[in-house]
């Protein structure tokens, strides 16, 4: 098997590893909701999700990033081959998610009154954010946990992890909704977040290393560059928040309250079914692509491969999303969401340009490049947030579709030029050859199931997604060798 073969087929194993389990949680989110809307209401519903909401805002500004930034530097220490190195850095982050996860515990705390008034607008769940605030400190020191497992590759662990973790905490927290009904709220929410950092403590126990005591000046020059990187990855995801924020409100004052929830659900749909797909893949390509960033040619190999797998994975399932999306609407929400249509195909076309440019934004990360991130994270946002504007006030909740595919082109020629320029990066022929293909195919489909009647664009729209699936068995049996392995199979099965 060549070396590009066994890359190719890592990448394939991960991605479906995790794939698996991002499905599964999904599954469990759903069955989550079902219970709480079944035993608590929907003022239930309304209180876990402003609880959630805040607790989540302020762990996104107080645990400065260390799932992003944690896992590039472990990932380095582990290519160095060096227990000592490997052994330093854990202990270095050990300590930082216990500094940060009591930082966060520590603000919510103090701040208890204000968000409650806040929040619900009275002072009736000050306790309530006082005792939650626990969830912050555990949900910090699962976040170092993960962090290992994912920065050492140990893909496995992750994902028993992850999945161990959300269905013993579903059937923990269920008994307590149903006995406790809303007084059960924060305990349910901090027993979650215990059992999620117990399980995942148990796997991270799994992987040795050396254990290495970090004094203070240890503390700080070797977690220097890991705080640095994380603090701006912490800032660009509040960049994301508050472009979504100002886009709402304008919505709302142009539109009404129905438009903004038209578009949040509309987001939603692409964000939770396609974003599935990015986790799944982001898990094992963010550490492999650290471990080789020394290397401008090994980052180009790297990220060129990842975008060949991304765009061939991805490619079939959009063509899906376009012919199937009206059906789509009305099984997630109703027919009442049928305006959404127009907004959510030119989303899921503009997902192809989106999956390009994710995998070549993560070199940023990957090379520590912290100031170009910010930089880039930062322009993304803002005319993002212009193209939405313009696009909802021209052309209403399409419009916010069009700005979505125009803010990823631009998007896409902006980490184009600026990874050109600093590390020599290029899109390989091979890349541009099959996302060429799709992407073409992607249109052809858009086109037909918006200018032509049903059922022909029905039919038409099947033929192209036939197509798609060709070419994508086709490109990914020239790398994975996917006829050989299933031939050592049958023969095996044969002779048992």
């Amino acid at each position: 098997m060549s070396e590009n073969q066994t890359s190719y087929r890592k990448i394939m194993k991960s991605t479906s590893i995790f794939g698996g389990v991002q499905i599964f949680t999904i599954l469990i989110s759903i069955l989550r909701s079902k219970f709480i809307a079944l035993y608590l209401g929907s003022a239930g519903i309304g209180i876990v999700g402003l609880l959630n909401s805040t607790i989540g805002l302020i762990g996104g500004i107080t645990n400065f990033g260390l799932n992003t930034s944690a896992v590039r530097d472990v990932a380095l220490a582990n290519s160095s081959g060096d227990d000592v190195r490997i052994g330093l850095v854990v202990s270095v982050l050990r300590k930082w998610v216990w500094i940060t996860g009591l930082l966060g515990a520590l603000v919510v705390l103090v701040l208890a009154p204000w968000l409650s008034r806040i929040t619900f607008g009275n002072s009736q769940y000050i306790w309530s954010f006082a005792l939650v605030s626990v969830t912050l400190f555990f949900n910090q020191l699962n976040v170092g946990q993960l962090a290992i497992l994912q920065g050492m590759q140990k893909i496995r662990y992750l994902a028993k992890a992850s999945l161990a973790g959300n269905i013993l905490g579903l059937l923990v927290t269920v008994p307590i909704y149903y006995f406790f009904k809303i007084d059960g709220i924060v305990p349910a929410l901090i027993l979650a977040s215990i059992i999620s950092f117990i399980i995942s403590v148990l796997f991270a126990k799994k992987v040795q290393f050396t254990r290495y005591k970090v004094n203070t000046s240890l503390l700080f020059s070797e977690g220097k560059n890991m705080m640095k990187m994380g603090f701006f990855v912490s800032l660009s995801g509040l960049f994301v928040i508050a472009t979504t924020y100002i886009t709402q409100i304008f919505i709302s004052k142009n539109g009404g309250v129905e438009q903004v929830g038209l578009f949040t659900a509309g987001f939603a749909i692409i964000n939770t079914y396609m974003g599935l797909v990015f986790n799944a893949m982001g898990t094992d390509y963010f550490p492999r692509l650290s471990a080789v960033a020394a290397s401008n040619n090994l980052c180009k190999i790297t990220v060129n491969q990842q975008a060949e797998v991304s765009v061939l994975i991805l490619g079939p399932i959009i063509m899906m999303f376009l012919v199937l999306i009206k059906l789509v609407i009305i099984v997630l929400y109703s027919n009442t969401f049928i305006p959404i249509e127009g907004m959510v195909s030119w989303l899921a076309l503009a997902i192809f340009l989106k999956a390009v440019a994710w995998c070549i934004g993560f070199i940023f990360l990957a090379k520590g490049d912290s100031r170009i991130f910010f930089c880039s994270e930062l322009a993304a946002n803002f005319y993002m947030l212009l193209f939405y504007l313009l696009g909802y006030y021209f052309a209403g909740l399409t419009g916010l579709g069009i700005s979505f595919f125009l803010g990823y082109l631009v998007c896409l020629f902006q980490v184009l030029i600026i990874s050109k320029v600093r590390y020599q990066f290029s899109l390989s022929r091979s890349f541009l050859k099959i996302f060429a293909v799709q992407f073409l195919l992607a249109i052809c489909c858009f086109v037909v199931m918006k200018f032509i009647d049903k059922p022909l664009s029905y039919f038409i729209g099947s033929i192209i997604i036939v197509l798609s699936i060709c070419q994508s068995y086709k490109e990914l049996d020239k790398r994975l060798g996917i006829k050989g392995v299933l031939n050592n199979f049958l023969e095996t099965r044969i002779k048992k």
